[in-house]
């Protein structure tokens, strides 16, 4: 199914590279446009590159770069950055994040929404994320609401919510998800992915040759 629009609305760089690279490149392979807004610069980041490379000061700077140079990657070109605090989305007024997410679903009038699943997405930056997103799209009159594709990750996801209800296959676009990951070089490492030339082997395409979602109902 070709989209109008996808929207995607997630807090941190590199968030984008683990759930749904891989998804995302299928779908402007297709002709899909898609918008990435990001909230934050993962600036409260623990972690800093192997061997370290990072410090408190450089690293929300070098996280903008990689968060650049994924979406070069997945072919993303329209990237908002909002400009939110790292580990700070719980703690914002609702109305000023309800702000963003209207201006960006009256804009962009999007035939899908990508985000997290609120409550089942381990970080509170995610969850609050997730909340803001539903919130908007819940105001909208129900004909002209998106669909939403949902990322879940907590221990009782599929306990609670069952198991996801959309499985991509995105081994045809490892590629771009491999690449997309590799990006994120301060918080991300795997030793077949070092170096210019990644060795995709086996288990890569074990590990991140699906993703899943859950199809989330305001």
């Amino acid at each position: 199914m070709k989209e109008k629009h996808i929207l995607v609305v997630l807090p941190h760089p590199d968030d984008e590279a683990f759930g749904l690279a891989g998804t995302l490149a299928m779908h402007i392979d297709h002709g899909t446009p898609v918008t990435y807004a990001c909230l934050t610069l993962g600036e409260m980041g623990r972690n800093m590159g192997v061997p370290p490379f990072a410090n408190r000061v450089t690293l929300p700077q070098i996280r903008k770069q990689e968060l650049e140079r994924s979406c070069e990657a997945i072919g993303i070109t329209d990237l908002r950055m909002l400009g939110f605090h790292d580990k700070t989305i719980e703690f914002e007024e609702p109305a000023v994040l309800d702000k963003y997410m209207d201006a960006l679903l009256e804009e962009l009038e999007p035939s899908l929404v990508v985000t997290f699943y609120p409550g089942y997405a381990v970080h509170a930056d995610h969850n609050a994320t997730g909340a803001a997103v539903m919130r908007a799209i819940k105001k909208l009159p129900e004909a002209n609401r998106p669909r939403i594709y949902a990322l879940a990750f907590a221990n009782n996801s599929e306990q609670e919510i069952g198991k996801p209800d959309v499985v991509v296959d995105v081994r045809p676009y490892i590629e771009q998800k491999v690449a997309s990951l590799m990006a994120h070089r301060s918080q991300f490492q795997m030793p077949e992915l070092v170096g210019d030339k990644p060795k995709i082997t086996n288990k890569i395409i074990e590990r991140f040759g699906y993703e899943r979602f859950w199809t989330y109902s305001v």
